[in-house]
């Protein structure tokens, strides 16, 4: 089987779940470790390893970085590229953790243009696990003024970050 046929078993097969919650904006999404994660067994399967390479292309007017991701054969190799800003201005965030986000971001992308992940939605990305911003704003108001968490979950199915926030307001 060629490399180019090895790929597009992959490609064709590859299944990786949005296992990582982003409690500011309430969505599941997949990280670079979980496409990873996801291809190890298409690696020991196929004969194939994957890489990712990471180059600054420039610093002027701000940094940006270059990620390429790759599939080897031991003789042939594909790449795919991402290309990213670090956002030097970033709220809260020291530098290390710029170039550290920018970077993660790089290495997701490069995955997903080498392994043609698309971003369909699929259910854990549109399930707001009964508790959409609205409810929960709501469920805030009523921890706030008394309320029990407990109250909530016998009537919500909360994420364990809502949890958490809940937990910290009657504190």
């Amino acid at each position: 089987m060629t490399l180019n046929e090895k790929l597009t078993t992959i490609q064709t097969k590859f299944k990786s779940k949005k296992s990582r919650f982003n409690s500011f904006g309430k969505y599941y999404f997949r990280s670079a470790e979980d496409i990873l994660e996801a291809i190890k067994p298409f690696e020991k399967e196929l004969g194939v390893y994957v890489t990712i390479g990471e180059q600054l292309l420039t610093t002027d007017p701000f940094p940006i970085m270059e990620t390429t991701a790759t599939i080897c054969d031991g003789e042939h190799t594909i790449n795919a590229t991402a290309i990213v800003g670090v956002d030097l201005n970033q709220k809260g965030m020291q530098t290390p953790q710029q170039f550290g986000t920018a970077s993660s971001y790089g290495k997701k992308y490069a995955l997903g243009n080498l392994f043609l992940i698309d971003d369909t939605q699929d259910s854990d990305a549109t399930n707001t696990h009964g508790v959409d911003a609205t409810t929960f704003n709501k469920a805030k108001d009523y921890v706030k003024a008394g309320g029990t968490v407990d109250a909530i979950k016998k009537k919500y199915k909360l994420t364990s970050s809502q949890e958490q926030e809940l937990k910290t307001l009657n504190g």
